[in-house]
């Protein structure tokens, strides 16, 4: 421990305290010497765009990070294995935590170092230019600050950039200060970023994307009114609007829904490895599913839980449901990636529409054993020509319209200002979804009510439906403070093909035997099916509400720090 602990001072004194070093090559760029023009000022800038800071599960859509996040909830599981935050394991030194931490402050620290050195360019760049070099940094400063108040708490805070007495002697901020300067940050980048950019410089700091990424900390905050000024003054740019199809709205490298975002090439080497979603007709390894709890929650087309719904048949699971269920999870009888996919015990053989013959039915448990545990596949973000081989290119979406639409209803609703502003923004998300207008209220369920609680139920139901794997759900149950309800449920899956066919299948009972119930939450509770030998216990979920709604403080930076305090119970 004691190695590690000065190896980790060694580290940290290059990384904190580079400025300190005397050894600056004119040939080469440093702190000393950089910062020279508005080109190096620039390309500073780019690194505070780097995807890496981007892709987590608060601001991120989907990457090999969301996909095991994604399970720390109930709307994936991996086999029999739930991700350790829920299994309740979490500590200070996991991985995933540490790198998540360190990547936000990293940020943090680049942003600090080019607003301390702005100065060098001031008198030979316009004052605009100038303005919208510093709000790049404010508005990349103040979502790392977003991130980090929201899962920690309070938080070591600063805004220069520090000597490593400085960094080794920090304590945590109260998050109600942090989250006031993060405001502030925002309000700037708000003021002087431009409504677009063109090209490339699309994932740079917009007025729309400062104004999102406002309106979505605001929100996770409980401080309602910031957070519907900050959603209706976005949405009143009138820069951006729904695309028309949900399902194809992932295959696309930028679209007017995009507020910010990142994009990936797999010709330039940044993707997604999709092995573990991919179906294993298709060379993918079903390591992760959709869990039975997120098929349960999509609303049946006449806007009724299925618990609720005369529509629904659970023989049937994809009939008659929200339309973005089938473009989530892969509806069985489908093609999918070219190859039918039926979970089936019985189904054998399915057809292969790029070979054009049947082949072994590898997605059925039939066939092979390590198929699908619970018989579902993710679709969403899947289609053909969207990878190769097993990459993907899918674009990183930080924040998109619809989100901002209902974030704005979610605040009004809380604040129980409801008229028709906030009604229009949850049905122009679900008309979206049937592929209707707003207007066209025959062509969808068009939400009416005025009832605050209803109101309350119909909106976080709604963003469940819009944003399965894009990283959403977990700061969601979090922030409702659900998250002690929904992760201490069993997570369910199908019985082994022997059991399905003596105790499901001759009964006519495939895909689901009954119907269940659906809570005040819309939460799916399937222990009827268990109690009665309908289904298989694949894994229990644990959550602590003494302490996980809060993530642990890395122990490594307790270890070096006197001043930093383990959030509680960990």
């Amino acid at each position: 421990m004691n190695k590690k602990i000065i190896i980790t001072l060694l580290i940290g004194l290059m990384l904190w305290n580079c400025n300190e070093l005397t050894l600056n090559p004119l040939s080469e760029g440093s702190t000393q010497n950089w910062y020279s023009d508005d080109t190096e000022i620039s390309m500073a800038l780019n690194k505070l765009y780097d995807l890496n800071y981007y892709e987590n599960f608060f601001v991120s859509g989907v990457f090999w990070l969301d996909w095991w996040t994604e399970s720390w909830t109930d709307n994936q599981g991996i086999r029999f294995t739930p991700g350790s935050f829920v299994a309740g394991t979490l500590d200070g030194q996991n991985v995933m935590l540490n790198k998540l931490w360190d990547r936000a402050y990293q940020c943090i620290n680049n942003a600090n170092t080019l607003l301390e050195n702005i100065d060098k360019v001031k008198n030979e760049i316009s004052e605009q230019q100038l303005n919208r070099f510093i709000a790049d940094a404010r508005f990349a400063r103040a979502i790392q600050y977003s991130f980090l108040i929201f899962y920690w708490g309070d938080v070591p805070f600063y805004t220069n950039i520090l000597d490593i007495e400085e960094a080794f002697s920090l304590s945590r901020t109260n998050k109600e200060i942090i989250l006031s300067e993060i405001y502030e940050d925002f309000d700037f980048a708000i003021s002087w970023s431009p409504l677009s950019y063109s090209g490339n410089d699309y994932r740079r700091a917009t007025k729309g994307a400062a104004l999102a990424m406002k309106a979505r900390i605001a929100l996770y905050m409980e401080d309602w009114e910031i957070a519907r000024d900050a959603a209706k003054e976005c949405i009143e740019l009138g820069v951006y609007e729904l695309y028309p199809d949900f399902h194809e709205l992932f295959g696309q490298k930028y679209t007017s829904e995009f507020i910010f975002s990142a994009p990936r090439s797999v010709d330039y080497n940044s993707y997604v490895n999709i092995e573990q979603l991919g179906t294993r007709n298709t060379g993918g390894y079903a390591t992760v599913q959709p869990t039975w709890d997120l098929l349960a929650s999509f609303l049946c087309t006449d806007g009724l839980p299925i618990d609720e719904s005369p529509l629904f048949n659970p023989q049937d699971p994809f009939r008659n449901r929200d339309p973005r269920c089938a473009m989530t999870i892969v509806e069985f009888g489908t093609s999918h990636l070219g190859v039918i996919y039926e979970p089936h015990p019985d189904t054998l053989k399915v057809f292969n529409f790029r070979t054009g013959s049947y082949m072994d039915n590898q997605d059925s448990r039939g066939v092979n054993q390590y198929a699908s545990y619970n018989g579902l596949a993710w679709k969403k973000w899947l289609k053909d020509g969207w990878y190769t081989g097993n990459r993907g290119s899918m674009t990183n979406i930080v924040i998109r319209y619809a989100d901002v639409l209902l974030m704005y209803a979610e605040a009004k609703i809380e604040l129980n200002e409801i008229d028709q502003s906030a009604l229009d923004a949850i049905n122009t998300v679900r008309a979206r979804a049937y592929g209707a207008e707003v207007n066209e209220i025959s062509l969808y369920p068009e939400v009416t009510t005025i009832s605050q609680s209803e109101l309350r139920r119909i909106v976080r139901t709604e963003r469940r439906m819009e944003f399965a794997m894009e990283g959403r759900r977990l700061p969601d149950i979090l922030r409702w403070r659900i998250a002690e309800k929904v992760l201490n449920k069993k997570n369910y899956g199908m019985l082994d093909p022997v059991d399905l066919r003596e105790k499901v299948i001759p009964q006519g009972l495939w895909f689901w035997p009954e119907t269940p119930s659906i809570d005040e939450d819309g939460i799916a509770d399937f222990d009827a099916l268990y109690e009665k030998g309908f289904c298989k216990l694949l894994s229990e979920r644990v959550f602590d509400a003494t302490k996980s709604y809060l993530f642990p403080i890395p122990t490594s930076e307790i270890l070096i720090n006197d001043n930093l305090e383990q959030n509680p119970n960990y």
